[in-house]
Formats: C-alpha cells, sequence, structure tokens
C-alpha cells in the first residue's frame, strides 16, 4: 500500500510510538506509517484503511496498538466477527477494559444482544472511565432495541450524564439515541425536545441531530442543483449537434 510522503510516522501518539519501540527501527517506522493512514482514512475510507490495518498487522501482529487498529479498521467495515477476535488478542497482551464496549457492540453486530447485556453487567464495567461506561450504556440500549424492548432502552439511557446540563464528548450522542428511542416508542413530542438538545451538544456534527428534528417539524430540504435543473427550460445546457 502506498504511504503518502507527508505521512513521517511521528503522527502516532506517544503511547503507540513507545509500544513500537519493541521492534527495529526500519519495522517500526513502517508499522507507524501505517498506522497513521488507518487513522487518517477510517472516517471516511473505512475499506481502504483496512487494507493499511492489514499491512500493519502483517509486519508486527505482536504489538497490542496493532492488534487494536485492525479492530477499529474491521469494525468500521462492520467486520465485526474480524473485529472482536483483534480487540480479544489486544486485550489479552494489555489487560486494559477499554475496549470492553466496543467488543460488546461486536456480539451486537453478531446478532447476539443477549452477550452484549451480559457484558454490560460484568465486573469490567466498573473499571471503565466516564466515557466508557456511557459508551456501554449506548451499546447496552442499543441491545435493548435489538431484542425489541423499547421501554427498557429507554430506561437503560435515563442517567445523571443525559440529565446534566454539562457538555460531555459523549452528551450529543446521549442524548440523540434518547431521543430515537423515544421516537420509535411512539413518544414523538418528547423525541422532538430530545433531538433538540441533541442539536445543542453537537458541536462537531457526529450526529444528524438537526435533520432530524427538521423532520419532525416537517421542515423539507430542497437540493439547489435539483431546484436549477427543474426550473430549466427544456434542453436548457445541452448542445443541439448544430453550430
Amino acid at each position: 500500500m502506498p504511504i503518502p510522503e507527508d505521512v513521517t510516522g511521528e503522527e502516532i501518539d506517544k503511547d503507540v510510538r513507545q509500544e513500537l519501540q519493541s521492534l527495529p527501527k526500519t519495522l517500526a517506522d513502517d508499522v507507524a506509517k501505517n498506522l497513521v493512514m488507518v487513522a487518517r482514512l477510517i472516517d471516511e475510507e473505512p475499506e481502504r484503511a483496512y487494507a493499511y490495518s492489514k499491512v500493519a498487522l502483517r509486519l508486527a501482529s505482536r504489538v497490542a496498538a496493532v492488534r487494536e487498529a485492525a479492530g477499529f479498521a474491521a469494525y468500521a467495515n462492520q467486520k465485526y466477527s474480524e473485529a472482536l477476535a483483534e480487540f480479544r488478542a489486544a486485550r489479552r497482551m494489555t489487560g486494559a477494559v477499554e475496549l470492553w464496549p466496543v467488543m460488546a457492540d461486536c456480539e451486537r453486530g453478531l446478532g447476539r444482544p443477549e452477550k452484549a447485556l451480559d457484558m454490560a453487567g460484568a465486573p469490567e464495567v466498573h473499571k471503565l472511565d466516564k466515557a466508557g461506561q456511557v459508551e456501554m450504556r449506548l451499546v447496552a440500549a442499543g441491545a435493548r432495541r435489538d431484542m425489541g424492548q423499547l421501554d427498557a432502552a429507554i430506561v437503560t439511557l435515563q442517567s445523571p450524564e443525559l440529565a446534566s446540563n454539562s457538555v460531555q464528548p459523549w452528551t450529543a450522542r446521549l442524548r440523540y439515541a434518547y431521543a430515537d428511542a423515544l421516537l420509535a416508542a411512539g413518544r414523538d413530542s418528547e423525541a422532538r425536545e430530545w433531538f433538540a438538545k441533541a442539536v445543542e451538544a453537537d458541536r462537531d456534527g457526529s450526529t444528524d441531530a438537526s435533520d432530524r428534528l427538521a423532520e419532525l417539524d416537517g421542515v423539507e430540504f430542497v437540493d439547489a442543483l435539483d431546484e436549477d435543473a427543474a426550473d430549466a427550460e427544456p434542453g436548457e445546457g445541452k448542445g443541439d449537434g448544430q453550430d
């Protein structure tokens, strides 16, 4: 896989760089560059990110950060069985619990919401930081919805973090999930309120809460290009083959 000239490998986190110090320097640099590409592409071009992760994995499968990156790349491509295997490998190497929520979400992706709920009640959850605990709550609520338990999903999301007026990195997604669950349960007015609260917290556009809110309000967006095309005269803008 080609690596752009502007990628040096120095862009990765220092903790990952430290992990790579167990490798020969040239190999460590190559792995680092591939990990940079994974991080750079995973949101917009997940298939390419996955390809780079496979290169890194081939070069350094015994490095936990590489297994973790491979897991996230597989997860982004909905390869949940592969993602879960990589996350488990990374966790065995480090003993850390940070991957627990995404591992549970892989179980959901594999059609095993009951297993995800079992993980949500495991002792590992108490070792997660606040962000991890919120993520686990989101996964558990999703598992409840997978099982058709809408009311239970709503209750699962009701928490001090949801009620707080403080905006944290997870706030928009938590409010959005709550609004979406309310809407699925037919509680439209409450859903509208929470989609509006999600919009307030969504400073980086991580959700489509504004679109969902507009939809509930009956606002229709018209593509300007489509509108211009409709207003154009028949044949306008097309050559007729004559000079």
